[in-house]
């Protein structure tokens, strides 16, 4: 860990003096997310979240910094991470810092400076964990689980995430209730499909700067991540061809107008790859093998390891960053292969992350399954719990007002008819 990163007694961050620039930065996601407006409205008045202790492990972007100041006039005491090495921004982080909130991340930690700052998040024995990936969660179970008898429950942001802790619960090892805050379908729908494709272009374009028309654009996974990335990529001019393991979602891309092959083919044609999976080992040695010279491969799933990037260093002779976040490989055959943002989220490394519009439905997901934990945590199971079908309506409700929207309401008469199966034909 640098000696050069500001250090006081609750925070660890790159720069103070990049306070002010992150608070601008703060300012204009806040202008821009009205359910979190709205939210912050009403639980600052009621102090919802009053004599809480939440431990937050979540990349530090503005539109985060929206949600823990939330959280904290909402009346929760915080401590919070990154939870990504390459996500934080370190402007943002500095702003936070200043205004007293307690943070320990910067841009381009170590993995022991990762869970060095998980750890400390973790010494004000917190009553709520939030978590982006899980890895706060696993700490607890794994190196403080002393702390499990005062925490009332958590909840979890993404699909990886998500998936691991119900491998958990059903395996007796999950010791709190934890929210599936990516489940909602005003997450799940919104964020994973608008936001990861339109920031993950945006990635790839900063990191690069290359035209995406007429290129051929290999996505690894077509879920709700890999179809955002498609769909952006097509209206670019791309030919998107997908790789898929799941019969049903390549069937989906197919009918989508997307060719879909296995990726020892598609390797071969690609001119820019985007793994979305959840998987690791999707991009191996004999894919790199076959890639044309000037292949881009980047990787939009939570953990850096879909990508085999040891594979690729065991190939090439040489490597240079000929670009921010693009670091070339050159084969031994004189071809090159450029990898961005090291393997990790090219959205968030190489970009600002998603746009706050659709953080603003994510995170109020978040703020209010807190509030749930809160009053009704002590009596949920030990499981990985849905959001409610309620709450999603209500934040798309929500939505839909600030941008002057507005729907039809179902009469007296149709509530009835919808459920009286003696109408017949």
């Amino acid at each position: 860990m640098s000696p050069k990163l500001a250090e006081g007694t609750n925070y660890k961050v790159a720069d103070l003096g990049l306070a002010a620039q992150g608070r601008m930065k703060i300012d204009w996601a806040e202008s821009r997310m009205p359910v979190m407006a709205a939210l912050r409205k009403e639980h600052a008045a009621k102090q919802s979240l009053k004599g809480m202790k939440i431990a937050g492990c979540l990349h530090v972007t503005k539109e985060t910094a929206v949600l823990i100041e939330t959280l904290s006039d909402a009346g929760a005491e915080i401590s919070w991470s990154g939870c990504n090495p390459l996500s934080t921004q370190d402007d943002v982080a500095a702003a936070l810092a200043e205004a007293g909130t307690s943070i320990y991340a910067w841009h381009g930690m170590d993995t022991e400076a990762f869970y060095w700052c998980i750890d400390r998040t973790l010494d004000f024995e917190p009553t709520l964990t939030l978590d982006d990936g899980a890895d706060l969660i696993f700490s607890v179970h794994n190196r403080h689980q002393n702390l499990i008898p005062g925490i009332i429950g958590g909840t979890e942001e993404t699909t990886t995430g998500i998936h691991r802790l119900r491998a958990m619960a059903a395996d007796g090892a999950l010791k709190y209730p934890v929210i599936a805050v990516n489940d909602a379908e005003t997450k799940w729908d919104f964020d994973n499909v608008y936001g990861t494709g339109q920031s993950s272009i945006d990635g790839i374009i900063r990191a690069t700067s290359v035209l995406l028309a007429g290129k051929n654009f290999v996505v690894a996974g077509y879920g709700h991540c890999g179809k955002g990335c498609a769909m952006r990529a097509a209206g670019l001019g791309a030919n998107v061809i997908a790789t898929e393991v799941k019969a049903t979602a390549a069937l989906k891309a197919t009918l989508e107008g997307h060719e879909v092959l296995p990726m020892d083919k598609a390797a071969a044609i690609g001119d820019i790859f985007i793994t979305a999976t959840g998987m690791k080992d999707i991009i191996v040695k004999r894919h790199f093998e076959v890639m044309r010279d000037g292949a881009i491969i980047c990787n939009t799933g939570h953990y850096d390891c879909e990508i085999n990037i040891e594979d690729l260093e065991a190939l090439a002779v040489s490597k240079r960053e000929i670009r921010p976040n693009c670091d070339e490989y050159t084969m031994a055959d004189g071809r090159h292969i450029y990898l961005l943002a090291q393997g990790r989220l090219v959205n968030l490394a190489a970009a600002e992350g998603h746009p706050s519009e659709v953080m603003d439905m994510s995170f109020a997901n978040q703020f209010l399954s807190m509030v749930r934990l809160t009053s009704e945590g002590k009596d949920l199971s030990t499981d990985v719990h849905d959001i409610p079908v309620e709450q999603d309506q209500s934040i798309a409700g929500i939505k839909l007002s600030s941008m002057g929207m507005s729907m039809d309401v179902l009469t007296e008469a149709q509530i009835l008819y919808a459920d009286d199966y003696s109408a017949g034909t």
